[in-house]
């Protein structure tokens, strides 16, 4: 039976905000947190050492605020991301039970990452960011909603302009971000494309027993 996704148009909310430039994996995830043996076991585990003293004490992080506590749309700075490619660290954070990042701009390959477990990543300006901030600063207890069809995130009284590239903002509004799930929906397909590929040079000599 083939596998189905759901298109992802609209994510509503609370905000919390991550301040800072070049936020990287190292610090999204901690590579202790490397060896779980399944993403499930990195839930509540992003920016850990952020958030938490050697002996698991509460540093008072904006995460852990009550007021940010549930939040479904993260706030980033400037090339949020970048650092190793490690696949663990959009997976701690949607894991944790963000649904959304926005960001004045991405690493590339964290970006990627996102895009293909469901997460959206889209990009508003410095000065939008600037007000957006402000706002979480005064009443954190706003729902926000980010529309990836208008492309716009609004708290009800303002509204800010997002940007993605056309492909993945595609992909998540037509269910199609999951590239492992399109290749089973499509066996067929796959197997044409197969019987096309040159087959492998193979002979006994070239093999050792």
């Amino acid at each position: 039976m083939p596998a189905t996704l759901h298109p992802i148009t609209k994510i509503t909310g609370k905000v919390v905000p991550v301040p800072g430039a070049n936020m990287d994996t190292d610090r999204i995830i901690p590579a202790r947190f490397l060896k779980c043996v399944t993403f499930d076991e990195l839930a509540g585990k992003m920016f850990y050492d952020e958030r938490f003293h050697a002996d698991g004490s509460s540093k008072g992080h904006l995460i852990d605020d009550p007021q940010h506590v549930g939040a479904s749309i993260l706030i980033g700075g400037e090339n949020f991301g970048c650092g190793s490619s490690r696949e663990h660290a959009p997976q701690a954070i949607k894991r944790s039970g963000i649904r959304a990042v926005v960001a004045e701009s991405f690493a590339e390959i964290f970006f990627g990452n996102s895009s293909g477990i469901g997460l959206p990543c889209v990009c508003a300006n410095a000065a939008d960011l600037a007000i957006i901030n402000a706002k979480l600063a005064v009443h954190p207890e706003t729902e926000w909603e980010l529309d990836l069809q208008t492309m716009q995130l609004t708290d009800g009284a303002t509204v800010f302009a997002l940007h993605m590239p056309a492909e993945p903002r595609e992909a998540f509004l037509t269910g199609r971000w999951d590239a492992v799930t399109e290749l089973m929906n499509a066996p067929a397909r796959v197997e044409e494309l197969a019987r096309t590929l040159p087959a492998p040079f193979y002979t006994p000599s070239n093999h050792a027993d």
